[in-house]
């Protein structure tokens, strides 16, 4: 049984539910960033570097087509959060189910309301990455 990101991105909706105002949930994506798994420094090339991102965001995936793994980290805290949250939904899921599973926790949270432009296009890279890395793998399995 492979991780099911779509349970998992209604557990983050819920969790987000939790807090009243916008300071409390950007705290949160602090504190979600700061429990990001340690990234490994020899990763931290130009070469895992993603495009789109105004501050450092490194990103790698491993696996295959049943299992799709991803490691990422930034430089900077809010940003760690949004990596946090991805990671949370997506990673550990097969390529189809990430490919079935549409980001709705943005609007749902307010993401789309309260992150900068930057932070936003940021985040749209760091989806980009993963749904290409999960179409990839199906297309390589499926050729």
């Amino acid at each position: 049984m492979s991780h099911d990101p779509g349970k998992a991105q209604e557990a983050i909706i819920d969790e987000f539910a939790f807090f009243d105002d916008w300071m409390d949930r950007y705290q949160h994506l602090i504190d979600l960033g700061r429990q990001l798994p340690t990234f490994p420094e020899e990763l931290r090339t130009d070469d895992h570097l993603l495009a789109g991102c105004q501050s450092n965001v490194w990103f790698v995936t491993q696996g295959d087509a049943d299992c799709l793994e991803f490691k990422a980290c930034s430089d900077a805290a809010i940003v760690s959060g949004l990596i946090a949250l991805v990671l949370k939904i997506y990673s550990g899921a097969s390529a189809a189910d990430i490919l079935s599973t549409q980001p709705t926790f943005i609007e749902a949270i307010g993401l789309g309301k309260h992150l900068s432009a930057t932070r936003a296009n940021g985040l749209r890279s760091m989806l980009d990455a993963i749904m290409n890395a999960a179409s990839s793998h199906l297309s390589y399995r499926a050729g």
